[in-house]
């Protein structure tokens, strides 16, 4: 939910001619599967009456989700307002999603929102909500949701250096209270070159103990990573790669290597089609052993008319 390394200003591109706005419309797609042979899958079309390009638009998004675990299936629809105002050089503004989540014969009002502000050149204030479904079969059958809330700042340290620190809550709708805290530390040693390295360190604690296995839930919980991110744009499209290894620490007691791997490609953000690609896998720990590995592949083609 942080951005993973700051803007490279020598490689921006100059901004083209504002276009009006239009209509657009174009498919979507989320998928995910892990190591414990849960599945999911979001399939979705969207249709944007307010098109000017994709930082600046509003539309709506109807999706059929499917989640499956050996013989365990189920299926939800979600109907979504999308709204997104972010001025794409220096990422300040707001972005929304507002939408009704049906599966299983339960319903949620879904959320997920970010404003950014930079009171100076070298200082950025992002406030984050998010609320949705906790996706583990167990959940989703007692229709468990989580409502997360945090507050980001990015702080530049001279030319080559970022801190990032997060605060924030996440509230379970069984009772269950977590209290997390982020910080990042961002090295860039050529502004030209697009390339980063990074010390993270993410902590989080529980106030139950005991929520009947229906999702992964340690007392306490914090993982220290060193990651290499590599952002490079050319002709409009831009391509980014986080590669990063770490160790967690369960209860205190536990400690587990653990692995992530981000890369993602987006077509220029003006023009008649708007095109994103994103993958992803980490490794980490679940109550089902220490092992656990989660994949993900998204997409997205926007089509102005």
């Amino acid at each position: 939910m942080l951005i993973a390394a700051a803007p490279c200003k020598a490689q921006e591109e100059k901004e083209n001619k504002e276009k009006p706005a239009t209509m657009a419309f174009g498919p979507e797609f989320f998928l995910t599967n892990d190591s414990d042979h849960f599945q999911s899958r979001r399939v979705s079309v969207e249709f944007f009456p307010a098109f000017e390009n994709a930082d600046r638009f509003l539309g709506f998004r109807l999706g059929d989700y499917q989640y499956k675990q050996d013989s365990w299936r189920r299926s939800g629809q979600k109907l979504t307002f999308l709204a997104r105002n972010i001025e794409t050089r220096t990422a300040d503004g707001g972005t929304m999603e507002a939408g009704v989540f049906e599966q299983g014969g339960h319903t949620l009002l879904t959320l997920d929102g970010s404003y950014r502000i930079s009171p100076t050149k070298s200082t950025a204030v992002e406030f984050l909500v998010t609320r949705d479904w906790v996706e583990t079969p167990k959940s989703l059958d007692r229709g468990i949701d989580f409502t997360f809330v945090g507050v980001a700042v990015d702080q530049g340290l001279g030319s080559h250096f970022t801190l990032v620190g997060l605060l924030a809550q996440q509230y379970f709708s069984d009772g269950n209270r977590r209290d997390h805290g982020r910080v990042r530390l961002i090295y860039q040693p050529s502004l030209d070159l697009g390339l980063t390295l990074q010390a993270r360190y993410r902590t989080y604690r529980s106030t139950h103990d005991d929520v009947d296995r229906a999702y992964f839930n340690p007392t306490s919980y914090s993982e220290s990573m060193f990651a290499i991110g590599w952002r490079h744009r050319f002709q409009g499209w831009t391509a980014s790669v986080t590669a990063g290894l770490g160790n967690e620490t369960i209860n205190h007691d536990m400690s587990q290597p653990t692995r992530l791997l981000d890369v993602s490609l987006q077509s220029p953000v003006r023009g008649a089609h708007v095109f994103r690609l994103g993958a992803g896998y980490s490794r980490s720990t679940t109550f089902a052993g220490p092992s656990y590995q989660y994949r993900y592949l998204r997409g997205e083609w926007i089509i102005r008319f």
